[in-house]
């Protein structure tokens, strides 16, 4: 076991885990449209599924919506059907013949606490892979010492660098889920 190799290894899945978490965060709704709430929608063009970014334009005209313009009109109520099928979005697109629009309805404070209980289950998500992450470091760190590779005090020491990657990371998310929680819940 090379200790460096092993903490590079670490560090890359806490990258992994922390981009994955702003990913998710960026789909929490918070009370004003923004593009990237859409980002996890498909559309049917063409004969295949495509990311609805590669099949029109999204702009966020007003705080409290969405106008989808499509790069073909063809694809027009594919686009507003694909919207509507998501569940997870909520929300009811309409289209005047050229774009789709969508208007968010006001979030209510059971809305609001509801959306903070799902950014709190994410973020605990992520800390649960950093712990993981740090869990199986570790676990190499011991068996590296019980086949001799490394000496007790490298080993102490290759933990200690482990714990203060992990310790880094949760300070992170922490704050990105304090921001996001602030966002939410201002009305």
């Amino acid at each position: 076991m090379n200790p460096t190799q092993v903490t590079a290894e670490v560090k890359s899945k806490l990258d992994r885990a922390t981009d994955h978490f702003k990913d998710e965060l960026s789909k929490l709704r918070t009370g004003r449209a923004h593009p990237s709430m859409l980002d996890g929608v498909t559309v049917d063009a063409y004969g295949q599924p495509m990311p609805l970014k590669a099949v029109a334009s999204i702009l966020a005209p007003e705080p409290q919506s969405l106008q989808i313009t499509p790069f073909d009109v063809d694809n027009l109520q594919a686009i507003a059907n694909a919207i509507r099928d998501d569940k997870s979005l909520g929300l009811s697109p309409t289209d005047d013949g050229r774009v789709v629009r969508i208007v968010l309805p006001p979030m209510t404070s059971e809305n609001r606490q509801a959306m903070v209980k799902v950014l709190h289950q994410k973020s605990e998500d992520c800390l649960v892979a950093a712990r993981q992450a740090r869990h199986e470091a570790l676990r190499k760190g011991e068996q590296a010492e019980k086949a001799k590779q490394i000496g007790k005090d490298e080993r102490l020491h290759f933990e200690k660098q482990i714990d203060e990657l992990v310790a880094k990371h949760k300070e992170n998310i922490e704050a990105m889920t304090k921001t996001k929680e602030q966002e939410i819940l201002t009305v």
